[in-house]
């Protein structure tokens, strides 16, 4: 009778046999799958046959039920929606709960300047200063944007109204992202119904991206194009100015394209 094989031999041999891919322990003989119950656990129609009853029968108590992916869109296009005014439309993004930004930023930058005014202007997102104050364009660039308007004798005390594509600072002041983008959209499109203004200044490249569905602020700026059925212009972002000053005459272009807009309009 052959002897049994000592321990550490067999140990070794089946050490080698997991160095070369093996996970499964087999007999000398075959199996064939095919010919085992249909029951046995592990069998793909026992699993569908699981998968099954779990479908039809109600969880038990305590039992954990995964649950349904939610589309953030949907979810703030319903809410948008639902929005009958301003004040409707800030408690409804207030309550968004499906955008990360809102955890890391300290205010919801709703708006600033006169609802119903003939200009809106659409900017990107909050910065630094937006966000600690809770207003759109309060910093360097709201302060040369103010300037701007002021030299088509307009300004957001009388005759604009300002509102970003995002309500919430991103961090480090990144550029938002798609999807951002995407699930905010609902809320500026209803924002722009419920402002109700005659023309749009689109603001840089990530307006120019939710507003027009392109990029290239460059060649963009400065031709006219239709928004949520009104006129909409894109411009260099007072950011952008501040960084390249010599591209102010385009923006000055572009602010007296909006004055003779609006003039003839009247």
């Amino acid at each position: 009778m052959e002897s049994a094989i000592e321990y550490h031999t067999a140990r070794a041999l089946l050490d080698w046999q997991i160095e070369l891919g093996a996970t499964e322990a087999i007999g000398d003989a075959p199996v064939n799958c095919y010919d085992l119950p249909d029951a046995m656990p592990g069998s793909a129609r026992a699993l569908r046959a699981e998968q099954a009853r779990a479908t039809a029968s109600p969880a038990a108590p305590g039992a954990i039920v995964p649950q349904a992916e939610v589309d953030p869109v949907a979810v703030a296009r319903a809410a948008a929606a639902g929005a009958s005014t301003l004040d409707d439309l800030r408690t409804a993004m207030a309550a968004f709960e499906h955008c990360e930004l809102k955890k890391g930023a300290r205010n919801l930058v709703f708006s600033d300047g006169v609802p119903g005014a003939p200009i809106m202007v659409v900017g990107e997102a909050p910065g630094r200063d937006e966000d600690r104050q809770g207003r759109p364009f309060v910093g360097r660039a709201g302060q040369l944007l103010d300037r701007m308007l002021g030299a088509i004798e307009h300004s957001r005390e009388s005759s604009v109204y300002i509102a970003n594509v995002l309500p919430w600072r991103p961090p480090e002041n990144r550029e938002p992202n798609a999807a951002e983008i995407a699930m905010m959209l609902p809320f500026l499109e209803r924002h722009v119904a419920l402002a109700d203004p005659k023309v749009l200044i689109v603001m840089g490249n990530v307006a120019c991206e939710a507003l027009l569905g392109k990029r290239g602020i460059t060649r963009l700026r400065g031709t006219w194009a239709t928004v949520w059925g009104r006129p909409a212009l894109p411009m260099f972002h007072p950011a952008y100015l501040l960084r390249q000053p010599t591209e102010k005459r385009l923006a000055w272009a572009d602010l007296l394209e909006v004055r003779a807009h609006l003039k003839a309009k009247t």
